[in-house]
């Protein structure tokens, strides 16, 4: 019998994720990680195999999460509205610097060439997609938004507000990020608000 594991998988990717924006995928160690989790990078190799399974394992995991942020915002607010823009703050509270930043374009690049990563990637993108338009549903019911508001499109213009955001912001350091993604939201939902 094996001896019982001390660190949870979760924590470990917990731990991946802290170092991705410390050293992006590409500069990215089993021993940055390792110590990142108070592991020795053994440890890694025991559980993921690679580094290569350990990003499959954490890109996986974020696809597997990806409604987490929105069942948390719907639990904290009773607008739908208020509850996507504190999802999708949330989501973005991870990167204070545009260094930090690169590390999830780092690993765009991963998606975009490795059919693997593309998968989990993509499995992301419609999950998060889903809650978005889940939410707008919610607020055309409740009222928010005019009833002529069709979510599936709204949902895909207010993804694509939300990464654009993230690197117009990159590039320009225009203020703090979570004031740049509440402005941009509001932007972009302003035409479809009921009253």
């Amino acid at each position: 019998m094996g001896r019982p594991r001390t660190t949870s998988d979760e924590a470990i990717l917990g731990a991946t994720a802290r170092a991705i924006g410390r050293h992006g995928p590409q500069g990215l160690t089993l021993a940055a990680v390792a110590q990142e989790a108070g592991l020795s990078p053994a440890t890694l190799v025991q559980r993921f195999g690679s580094k290569r399974g350990l990003l499959l394992a954490f890109a996986a995991h974020a696809a597997g999460a990806a409604a987490e942020p929105f069942e948390r915002a719907r639990q904290e607010h009773r607008s739908p509205l208020a509850a996507l823009q504190a999802a999708l703050v949330h989501l973005s509270e991870g990167v204070s610097t545009p260094e930090e930043l690169s590390g999830s374009l780092g690993f765009l690049q991963l998606d975009l060439t490795d059919p693997d990563f593309r998968a989990h990637a993509a499995e992301h993108a419609r999950r998060t997609r889903d809650e978005i338009a889940a939410l707008l549903a919610d607020a055309v019911a409740a009222g928010e938004l005019s009833g002529d508001a069709q979510a599936g499109p709204l949902a895909r213009a207010v993804q694509t507000t939300y990464n654009g955001t993230l690197i117009l912001w990159a590039l320009t350091g225009d203020g703090p990020l979570p004031g740049a993604m509440r402005t941009a939201l509001a932007q972009t939902l302003a035409p479809y608000l009921a009253g």
